[in-house]
């Protein structure tokens, strides 16, 4: 996993909760903590913080990772405002996902290995998106659409009728805005 997530995920938990529990997580995770955006880093480090955090936050793993996607869109805007400047609502940004995104990312980041979506536009009311990835991080994409729709200042609601977790092949979301 690439070493920006674990710096955004660093900077949301200070953010939020103070130094003190990024060093309590850490050390519950028996990680050293040293991370830098360009380093890739076992995805198991990341999991580690996820269950350190869950048990100090009293939150479920799951909830953890949402939070967390929801916490850093916010900075990402901060940190690549290009991504997201070029757009007015939440749909069009996520639209851009596998075509602007992802190969900028790439090009950012050599060796990313990011989701793959798809989507189904055909619906003006609901967006339908299907998450595909090894790593099984729907709920930090749902995080991500959440904080992307805060951006954009809109609501959103997000359905998972089905979900690589439950047995599912590919995670779909359906997605609505309100503006």
């Amino acid at each position: 996993m690439k070493g920006i997530v674990f710096t955004l995920l660093e900077e949301a938990v200070v953010k939020s909760f103070g130094e003190d529990t990024w060093d309590d997580l850490l050390e519950s995770a028996h990680l050293d903590g040293a991370y830098t955006s360009l380093g890739t880093y076992p995805d198991q480090h990341f999991r580690a913080l996820v269950i350190a955090a869950a048990a100090k936050l009293n939150m479920s793993e799951r909830d953890i990772i949402r939070w967390s996607g929801h916490q850093m869109a916010p900075l990402m805007a901060q940190k690549y405002a290009e991504f997201f400047t070029a757009h007015d609502n939440t749909r069009s940004f996520l639209l851009t996902l596998n075509n602007v995104i992802h190969p900028e990312v790439r090009k950012l980041y050599p060796g990313a290995d990011v989701p793959e979506f798809d989507f189904d536009t055909s619906s003006d009311e609901v967006l339908v998106m299907t998450y595909m990835s090894a790593r099984k991080l729907c709920d930090f994409g749902m995080g991500l659409i959440e904080g992307a729709a805060d951006y954009y200042n809109q609501s959103v609601q997000i359905k998972h009728p089905q979900c690589m977790h439950d047995g599912d092949a590919q995670c779909v979301l359906e997605i609505s805005f309100d503006a």
